[in-house]
């Protein structure tokens, strides 16, 4: 599931899909785009394109696009196209989706959709054209107020494809009965082929969302939501609440369709280097044309403002990974601001947030964090613009229960200290240095985040042009300040001070919290079932059985098109890179057109690191540049860092050899950038915390342990397959040993048992000894990316940095592998008992390396089985709301399924699959497909940034990748049946097998090691 911020807990489906479609329409003006960017520029408001009148043509310099807003003349349907000089093209269609109850119809509604449609009327086209597109980003998501669906391509003919596929989808679904019973609920025998077994509820939502809302994070936010914003949509759950998604009927789902997936509730996005006029005609032909406009009725009304603060208190499960039992309260103030569809006042409103929240300069963090009362802020934090009237909320979770009125009252005690104090100059300044690096920053993926924060205020109705012309708001801010030196403290005191439309939310554990949920579904379905008749078993039955039918029929999938592999580049696009030594330290230069910023990294490798020091590392990347440096405060530096720079982080660092799986690099991994003005400054920083960093504030410590500690106890939820897989793979390689201490549940049980410690003086002499180990230049390599113009100003700033650092650098060549001598793989068998409604299970098994010849096969064969055996098996028939097959670099091939209802039976479709693999049933247009799969992410687009960053970090050469690109186009059947017979079938390697899930009878054998919450 993927988690956009601001927006409310499961209210968001990110099934990922790659599709394409044939081109038989018209489509010729897409595969021009030459003169895109200047036809969007010579537009005229009033002019008529393909049933489309163009409304306004916004020219935004400081982005590097124009935008052109239209409406539909029939359905009054609306465009916004931007026109920019980017090959990676984006498309989104949304629709304003106002559910009034909590049966999730809107998130079902994204499921089903995706499921067929009329012209192309195969079971669940969209994950079965995975593998039929060079897609660089396929999506859904439900948010509180709109469904999304957004795709993009770097291919013209993809796009064209893909846009008739969305097209379809949208707005002439199937919505069969039996896709509805799959993704969103059914009742149906626990084993489908014995009508005696009991009968329960299924279905993917449904598992969805009870994994949804395990984690505290989400049921808070979810509460905050409904509670601050209760007299309309926002009261209910649009990602479905797992006691009342059974409520929901197939009639009022397709009703649901009628009147919210019309083109006059529809907005429709286009973006990047390819012509207007092309989009706008296959959107009028294939979709606008067939409709009539109504009135779709789905305006949501500002909340009406109370006259009285009000208070809200909760419950949630108690975290099993809590530091502290006696603190897992969570307490929030939030406020009702202003109406989103005023753009300047939000601008304002988030320039505000970002300075009483971001930071340890910040008045909350200093008056919040820094005293220690709780382990980190609330969950729901700051300005949130995802509803129409925004809002901003603060708070403290991981505090005693007796700590409440004391957090609110610092709350409101550190807003009248604003209020009569105001903001330093430099923080302000600091706010803007950040907006003007956000615009000169170059992403990949910059139309999508374009879309993704437009539409939360274009779904209300907002003028666009005010919110793109950043600048203007910029000039229209500092104006406000400099008529008025206190605007910030006016607007503190009118949103917090005097605004009574406030709410306290308190959230606390309940022992029974869960038992709590389960009886009462227990007697929801007991409440279902007992009423039913004999011929009603029997019909549940039946229609398992059909559903069952459904499932392992063979689609025929000639209705969907499909890219070639011909259509595939056989040669890799190369980037230039120059080798230089400053300072006796190996440097990697890549020149791009990066808009006057200058991009540096570094690693620091370490060729052994003391066993009992391992686990403290990632603490140590964690805290080193927050602690301060020099003659500087940890408030100081951070001003500082915030004026100069992009950010300056710190990460655990560790690879494997590309041609050996016992040879491996690790050490730390050094990450910045700045405006080239600033590029100066930034290394000065760096020079500080080498130099002279701050290892003796016990308090800020303790403040930065519980708020790791806290981050990583709340991702379980969200990432247990990730913990699952690493788990899974640390007895197979070296690698995977590192990667589980110093970023797997052995890392989240670690910093738990330190934020447990009252006492940190032994912690802070470790990351004294790590510091001693890191900070200096003994074993470093350096990249830099910049532009051609300031590549040698930039080589001489670190020629200069270098200069100042400890240590005698290497000049013996790198990478600097180190061999590791009396690694075995052992099977492992774990399940970590969690108190989760869902599993999440894994299996790792030992493969090859990199440049091994097998590799390519390997990797050929995990896209193959996720796409062709284990979504099948496991989402459809089984209910998980994910599964598939990875081969991660670091050579160990793994299974694994996200918020999945079964536990072993799941590993017994993991060796069926292998079964299957070996079997060899599949044809060659299903390998074609997964090499296709593969290949959109291997040829994914690059940002400037980023280039040459493969080589730098992991070895990885680009006649290395040539190689790989070479084997992958070759590899045929028989390769595919060897290697899942040599790597995969049952004792043909080391295996391992993780599950994270609930107690089960099933896991109480000798083999199993369970680890419970008290040994975690």
């Amino acid at each position: 599931m993927q988690r956009v911020r601001g927006i409310s807990p499961g209210l968001i489906c990110s099934t990922r899909y790659m599709w394409q479609i044939f081109g038989r329409h018209k489509s010729h003006r897409l595969y021009s785009s030459a003169s895109a960017l200047k036809a969007a520029e010579s537009y005229q408001p009033g002019q008529r394109i393909h049933g489309f009148t163009v409304e306004e043509v916004i020219p935004v310099p400081e982005l590097y696009l124009t935008a052109v807003t239209l409406s539909h003349d029939v359905t009054r349907a609306k465009h916004l196209h931007v026109a920019r000089q980017d090959s990676n093209n984006v498309f989104s269609v949304g629709f304003r989706t106002t559910p009034m109850d909590s049966t999730g119809v809107p998130h079902i509604l994204e499921h089903t959709t995706l499921c067929g449609s009329q012209r192309f009327p195969c079971r669940d086209p969209f994950f079965k054209m995975l593998n039929r597109s060079l897609a660089t980003f396929m999506n859904a998501w439900t948010a509180s107020d709109y469904t999304m669906y957004p795709f993009s391509s770097q291919n013209p003919k993809d796009f064209s494809n893909l846009l008739s596929v969305y097209l379809d989808a949208a707005f002439f679904p199937r919505l069969r009965e039996l896709d509805f019973r799959q993704e969103g609920w059914r009742l149906e025998n626990e084993d489908n082929q014995d009508p005696d077994s009991p009968i329960i509820f299924k279905g993917v939502v449904f598992n969805e969302m009870k994994g949804a809302m395990t984690s505290p994070e989400q049921i808070f936010a979810l509460h905050c939501q409904r509670n601050l914003l209760p007299s309309h949509t926002y009261s209910h759950n649009s990602g479905g609440d797992p006691l009342h998604i059974p409520r929901l009927t197939w009639q009022q789902l397709k009703d649901f369709h009628a009147t919210h997936y019309h083109p006059s509730n529809s907005r429709f996005f286009t973006y990047g280097d390819l012509p207007l006029e092309g989009h706008l005609e296959v959107i009028q032909q294939q979709a606008l044309a067939s409709f009539s406009p109504i009135t779709p009725e789905t305006e949501v009304p500002n909340e009406v403002r109370w006259t009285q603060p009000r208070e809200k208190h909760v419950h949630c499960a108690p975290d099993a990974m809590a530091a502290d039992p006696e603190k897992q309260t969570t307490v929030s103030v939030s406020f009702l601001l202003n109406n989103l569809t005023d753009s300047f006042e939000g601008f304002t409103m988030s320039i505000l947030s970002h300075l009483l929240v971001s930071g340890p300069t910040s008045p909350f963090y200093q008056a919040l964090l820094q005293a220690n009362i709780g382990s980190d802020y609330s969950p729901v934090l700051g300005y949130d613009g995802s509803t129409k009237d925004a809002s901003f909320s603060v708070g403290l979770q991981g505090i005693n229960e007796k700590d409440i009125k004391q957090v609110k009252n610092i709350i409101e005690e550190t807003f009248k200290k604003v209020v009569e104090t105001g903001f330093e100059k430099e923080r302000i300044d600091a706010v803007l240095h950040k907006i003007e690096i956000s615009q000169k920053h170059q992403s990949t993926t910059f139309g999508l985040q374009l879309i993704a924060s437009l539409m939360q205020s274009w779904n209300h109705d907002a003028d666009l042009a005010n919110i793109l012309r950043v600048n203007e708001n910029v000039q229209r801010f500092q104006t406000c300040l400099a008529e008025n030196p206190r605007f910030l403290q006016d607007k503190t005191e009118e949103y917090f001070l005097r605004n009574n439309h406030r709410l306290s939310l308190v959230m606390t554990p309940k022992e029974d919290y869960n038992e709590e949920l389960d009886q009462e579904e227990k007697r929801l379905l007991e409440g279902m079932v007992s009423g039913l008749s004999q011929e009603d078993r029997k019909d549940i039955y039946v229609k398992g059985q059909e559903l069952a039918e459904e499932q392992d029929k063979e689609d025929d999938i000639a209705v969907l098109p499909t890219l070639k592999v011909s259509d595939i580049e056989p040669e890799l696009k190369r980037t230039t890179l120059e080798f230089k030594q400053t300072d006796g330290i190996h440097v990697q230069c890549c020149e791009q057109p990066t808009n006057g910023m200058t991009y540096f990294r570094a690693v620091s490798t370490l060729r052994s690191i003391p066993e009992d020091l391992m686990p403290y590392i990632p603490l140590f990347c964690a805290v080193i540049t927050k602690m301060g440096a020099a003659d500087m405060t940890f408030n100081e530096f951070a001003q500082k860092e915030e004026l100069k720079t992009g950010g300056l982080n710190i990460s655990h660092h560790v690879c494997q050899d590309p041609n050996d799986m016992s040879s491996i690099e690790q050490g730390v991994s050094l990450t910045s950038f700045s405006l080239d003005r600033n590029f100066e400054d930034m290394f000065n920083l760096w020079s500080d915390i080498f130099n002279s960093p701050n290892l003796n504030d016990m308090d800020r410590l303790t403040t930065l342990v519980r708020m790791r500690a806290s981050e990583l106890a709340m991702s379980i939820p969200d990432m247990g397959h990730a913990y699952a897989m690493k788990h899974a793979g640390s007895t197979l390689s070296p690698v995977g040993r590192i990667q589980e201490i110093c970023g797997g549940m052995a890392q989240v049980s670690f910093m738990k048992r330190i934020a447990e410690s009252s006492d940190l003086t032994e912690t802070m002499e470790k990351l004294r000894q790590a510091a001693g180990l890191i900070l200096n230049k003994d074993n470093m390599r350096c990249a830099l990316n910049s532009g051609p113009e300031f590549m040698n100003e930039a080589l001489g700033h670190l020629q200069r940095f270098l200069g100042t650092l400890p240590g005698a650098s290497q000049e013996k060549g790198l990478p600097l592998l180190t061999k590791i001598d009396g690694f075995n793989s052992e099977s492992q068998w774990t399940h970590f008992e969690l108190p989760f409604p869902v599993n999440y299970v894994s299996r790792g098994t030992q493969a090859v390396p990199y440049t091994h010849t097998d590799f390519a096969k390997l990797r050929i064969l995990a896209r193959l089985m996720s796409a062709k055996f284990l979504h099948r098996e496991i989402r459809e028939k089984g209910g998980a709301y994910g599964s598939g097959a990875t081969l991660g670099t670091e050579g160990s091939f793994k299974f694994f399924s996200y918020r999945d209802p079964n536990s072993l039976q799941t590993l017994e479709t993991f060796d069926k699959a292998v079964e299957w693999a070996i079997e060899a049933s599949y044809s060659q247009q299903d390998i074609d497909e997964a090499k296709l799969s593969v290949f959109s992410a291997v040829d994914a687009p690059v940002a400037p940034s980023d280039k040459g960053m493969s080589l730098f970090t992991s070895h990885i050469s680009e006649d290395m990748k040539q190689e790989q690109r070479r084997r992958m186009f070759a590899v045929s059947k028989e390769d595919l049946q060897f290697v899942a017979q040599r790597y995969l079938a049952l004792g043909a390697q080391v295996d391992s097998v993780t599950l994270l899930g609930p107690q089960n009878t099933a896991t109480k054998s000798s083999k199993w090691n369970i680890l419970q919450d008290s040994s975690l």
